[in-house]
């Protein structure tokens, strides 16, 4: 069964940031330039504060109906964060982000930050573990058992 540290070992470990006292004008800029949907909010003591996605940008914009351009991150971003250690199984943070309705956890070891997991790469690591249980139970029916 395939765990965090499986997935952080194929995508990378690199986490894009931004401190809390920047504002969304520059967070969508980050998120356009990098082509990514979520960043990781980080308070002045580089701990993490919380998520800053393009849903929050919309759920602002809807909610304040007013430029949120100016905004700071430590007003407008999703917290408190749930995260997860690089040892959780694959299925355990699915069952996380659907009960808890996230679509991104930060992987912490020892507070420190050392990657990101969204929902894709969750969903693409369970069809990669399903379509290898086919492949071998194919190989398996097909060699006479």
């Amino acid at each position: 069964m395939k765990i965090v540290k499986d997935i952080l070992a194929e995508k990378g470990s690199c986490v894009v940031t931004i401190r809390e006292d920047q504002t969304i004008e520059e967070a969508l800029a980050l998120l356009v330039n990098v082509g990514i949907g979520a960043l990781v909010v980080v308070n002045s003591a580089n701990k993490v504060a919380g998520i800053f996605s393009e849903r929050d940008c919309i759920r602002n914009l809807v909610i304040r109906k007013e430029t949120v351009l100016g905004l700071q991150m430590k007003d407008v971003m999703s917290y408190p964060v749930l995260y997860v250690d690089p040892e959780r199984t694959v299925d355990e943070c699915m069952s996380l982000v659907t009960e808890k309705r996230c679509r991104h956890l930060p992987v912490m070891v020892d507070d420190k930050l050392v990657g990101l997991v969204s929902i894709g790469d969750l969903v693409k690591a369970t069809i990669s573990e399903k379509e290898f249980l086919i492949q071998q139970l194919t190989h398996y029916i097909q060699s006479g058992g």
